[in-house]
């Protein structure tokens, strides 16, 4: 596991504690009706991303609790994956029929990718579904995590496993808007470039929607 968490200072308000107290005061985040996703930066997407097929998904947002300020769980996907190969993610995955819930699909798909305990995940809220292109309604589920635990980084999904802190992912400034043809039409979408790791796509989008939602 590799750790990059920089020099930068931390500010109160970036801890685990003031992370639930957000969410505490936000806590109508689960039963929010507008839904979040690509759409939002392109428009002419809404017909493509609602359409009936769309698979039940859910990724953990894992905020750890560390006394210098919190820090925020990624991994890298690997390389031979079919979607989404060498990507930063989130862990997470499909909802399965014997998942009780989306916290617990988020917390099973974390202990399979990157043998994170459950005993040390507490879910505090979801935010809003996020659509994507790809046909999948995701459920974020955040979650404070405690320190103590041990990751390792299932080679048949995940590369690597690393740590960003919150205080870098809820700084405007460091989100950018960029572009690509996708399918012949141009398509926008959020980066967050963290030194070596380039974080864009649905995970940026995703941390866009807890910065909108709790610290904008």
């Amino acid at each position: 596991m590799t750790a990059m968490l920089g020099n930068m200072p931390h500010h109160p308000r970036f801890t685990a504690a003031d992370l639930r107290r957000r969410m505490e005061m936000r806590g109508w985040l689960a039963e929010e009706t507008r839904e979040y996703g690509d759409h939002l930066l392109n428009p002419d997407l809404v017909q493509l991303m609602e359409r009936a097929e769309a698979r039940e998904a859910a990724v953990l947002v894992p905020v750890v609790e560390h006394a210098d300020g919190a820090t925020v769980i990624l991994t890298k996907r690997a390389d031979h994956l079919r979607k989404h190969s060498g990507q930063i993610a989130f862990p997470g995955g499909s909802v399965d029929p014997d998942d009780v819930s989306p916290e617990a699909a988020a917390i099973r798909e974390s202990t399979e990718e990157i043998a994170l305990d459950p005993r040390h995940v507490e879910p505090i809220g979801q935010l809003p579904r996020y659509l994507t292109t790809t046909g999948f309604r995701i459920t974020p589920v955040v979650a404070i995590v405690r320190p103590g635990f041990r990751l390792a980084a299932n080679p048949a999904e995940v590369e690597d496993v690393f740590e960003v802190p919150l205080e870098f992912l809820m700084t405007e400034a460091n989100h950018s808007q960029e572009s690509r043809i996708w399918q012949g039409t141009e398509r926008r979408y959020y980066v967050m470039p963290f030194g070596e790791r380039f974080i864009w796509g649905v995970t940026a989008g995703i941390i866009r929607t807890l910065y909108e939602r709790l610290y904008a």
